[in-house]
């Protein structure tokens, strides 16, 4: 198969595609049939081993080496708080680094378990706070504790050539960028992937706004202490008591139930939450971005542009890496994907959305292969770009040489009278505005097929099921004329009063195809592309955290006030005969908790009776025009 790419240069480039294909634990890849069950075992040799750090702790680490010894090779590493399982030196990965690609290529991989998680010793910090100048032995991070690995691995590891890789997905994506500060001299290049950058948003909070079955469902097992090194991975504390999502969470009822009816104080973290509802120190200690300075190593930072998990993270750490590190080789990959889709799987659709070619298969062969192979083993020519990012919609991969590109124009999309997005502002005068009763009560779902957990597919959900709620504000353009390309940031400025003292704003810009686009192969039975309203960005904003996340602030009921709200980057076409959508409600259940819509100090521990109706306006006047900021790219 091809994947066509284009570049902001208007130059073509036609890269070759092929898929790996597992039949009964037979993978055939790139022209190799490779048995996944035994090429680990048959072309590396195990060893397990304790690294000692600077303050006497030692961290258990498995170390895959190359059988051949006829050449030296480099080390890729990752470390996790999710386990290097399996242990013992006798039992194998099925596969081992990043990729089959880089196994098949030779390396000598690393995992590690970070301090603090199953066999490693010492104490385990979530999102390790970052110390920036480190006085004496006891100062530890993860930014030391890569250092004090790398060095022992330099010189312990025979027929290592010296060089030194990490990456990571998720939350080892946050360790992966944690080991670019004041990195050893060794380590060459890393790939933070889907990294977590600032756990107050990342994951949890969006604005303030409390990612529930996320937080709860992730931490009702990782957040279980773990008294003395283990093998052993956690289990629920608890049997849920229906797969429906959104009624557990509704039958749960305020927050401060949760813990009283569930956690039972077994889940520190979740204590931390609660206790700290606003983004104080104990979050600012937690936000990696700040600290991104003094990066030599060679970084490719990776996201999804459907990650539910972490979309800020790596939009973010790219940004910071490339303005505080001026010279340093620094792309960043965005794909078509959900949460690690480019780690697995051949990337063509997420939910009900098909891409139209393998997105993951290209970036494992052509993006980040090459990535390594030139950093690592000086293999290859480095001619990746600046930003290698897909775009969805046309559904081709495009390169840039800076990210958001220059060729883009600032733009406005009005919302106006009828339900319309007009690029031209709104001409009425005075106090005019469309308004809905938001019920906490009564929620909107996020999605129509809702469990205890996250549901990934969420970010390309059908709209239509919350377009046609009364408390959902519904606006569009006319059928589009011509193609439109959003690329980069977008932000809505949102004049909004309410007739309650506290309440969310969520944001949904949404791809409307026509009533007769057709269905691609593999659509799932009785699913049609007819009409389908594809959400493309989304987001939310706690009212009270509107001027400041430190300082939570009430709203004078009725009152028009201005929010403005940041929806991430997009690189979307909206096609010729679509039409662009914009939906803004208050209640996103049970992705989001609810707004009890009465300010309280401390929504997590809302009582019952704070939950209270409010009815909602969304101004649109000369003097308080409600828009989306969006930058058009120019072809």
């Amino acid at each position: 198969m091809t994947g066509i790419l284009s570049s902001s240069r208007t130059r073509w480039i036609v890269a070759a595609v092929s898929i790996a294909v597992v039949v009964g634990g037979w993978s055939v890849l790139s022209g190799q049939t490779v048995d996944q069950r035994s090429y680990v075992r048959d072309h590396y040799t195990k060893q397990e081993c304790r690294i000692p750090m600077r303050d006497g702790v030692r961290l258990f680490t498995a170390i895959y080496m190359p059988k051949d010894t006829s050449e030296q090779y480099p080390i890729l590493m990752r470390r996790t708080p999710y386990s290097c399982s399996p242990y013992g030196e006798n039992r194998y990965h099925n596969m081992i680094g990043p990729s089959r690609e880089i196994m098949l290529e030779g390396y000598i991989v690393i995992y590690q378990d970070v301090r603090g998680c199953y066999m490693s010793e010492g104490e385990f910090v979530n999102m390790t706070p970052h110390i920036p100048e480190k006085k004496g032995d006891r100062d530890v991070d993860e930014s030391s504790d890569t250092y004090d690995t790398i060095e022992w691995l330099v010189n312990n590891i025979p027929n290592s050539n010296g060089r030194v890789g990490l990456w990571g997905v998720s939350y080892p994506g946050f360790y992966a960028a944690a080991s670019m500060i004041d990195a050893h001299p060794a380590l060459k290049a890393s790939s933070p992937q889907a990294p977590i950058a600032d756990w107050w948003y990342d994951d949890f909070h969006h604005h303030g706004a409390f990612f529930l079955p996320h937080a709860f469902r992730f931490l009702n097992v990782f957040g279980q202490e773990r008294p003395e090194p283990t093998t052993q991975r956690h289990r629920s504390l608890f049997d849920y008591p229906t797969p429906d999502g959104y009624q557990f969470y509704m039958d749960m009822g305020p927050l401060k139930n949760a813990n009283e009816e569930y956690f039972r104080d077994r889940i520190a973290f979740w204590n931390r939450i609660v206790e700290h509802p606003s983004y104080d120190s104990f979050w600012q200690d937690r936000n990696i971005l700040p600290h991104l300075k003094n990066v030599a190593p060679a970084v490719m930072t990776v996201g999804g542009w459907f990650d539910a998990e972490d979309l800020y993270g790596p939009l973010s750490i790219y940004r910071r890496v490339e303005t505080e590190n001026p010279g340093i080789f620094n792309i960043l990959v965005m794909g078509p994907w959900a949460h690690g889709g480019w780690a697995f799987g051949s990337g063509e659709s997420v939910g009900d959305i098909h891409f139209g070619s393998p997105a993951s298969v290209f970036y494992r062969q052509n993006i980040e292969l090459p990535f390594f192979q030139y950093h690592l083993k000086g293999k290859g020519v480095l001619d990746l770009p600046e930003a290698f990012v897909f775009e969805t919609g046309a559904n081709q991969w495009r390169t840039f040489d800076v990210w958001p590109p220059v060729e883009a124009e600032l733009r406005s999309l009005y919302f106006r009278e009828n339900g319309r997005l007009d690029w031209t502002g709104p001409t009425a005068a005075g106090e005019v505005y469309d308004e809905y009763l938001s019920d906490p009560n009564k929620p909107v779902p996020h999605t129509p097929q809702i469990g205890p957990g996250m549901n990934r597919q969420y970010m390309t959900d059908d709209q239509r099921f919350a377009s046609r709620r009364p408390d959902v504000l519904v606006y569009q353009t006319d059928v589009l004329e011509e193609d439109i390309t959003l690329v980069g940031p977008v932000a809505a400025d949102l004049w909004v009063s309410t007739s309650g003292t506290d309440s969310d704003w969520i944001v949904k810009l949404i791809d409307v195809y026509p009533g007769d686009a057709p269905d691609p192969e593999g659509l799932r039975p009785y699913t049609h592309m007819g009409g389908y309203q594809m959400m493309v960005r989304s987001e939310v904003i706690r009212g009270r955290f509107r001027k400041s996340h430190e300082t939570p602030e009430p709203f004078v009921p009725y009152q028009p006030t201005k929010v403005r709200l940041l929806l991430q980057d997009v690189f979307h076409t909206f096609k010729r005969g679509h039409r662009i959508m914009v939906h803004i409600q208050s209640t996103w259940f049970p992705l989001v908790d609810r707004n009890p819509q009465k300010y309280v100090n401390n929504i997590f521990l809302a009582e019952e009776e704070d939950f209270i109706k409010a009815i909602q306006r969304v101004y649109r006047s000369r003097s308080q025009p409600t828009r989306l900021e969006v930058s058009i790219l120019l072809h």
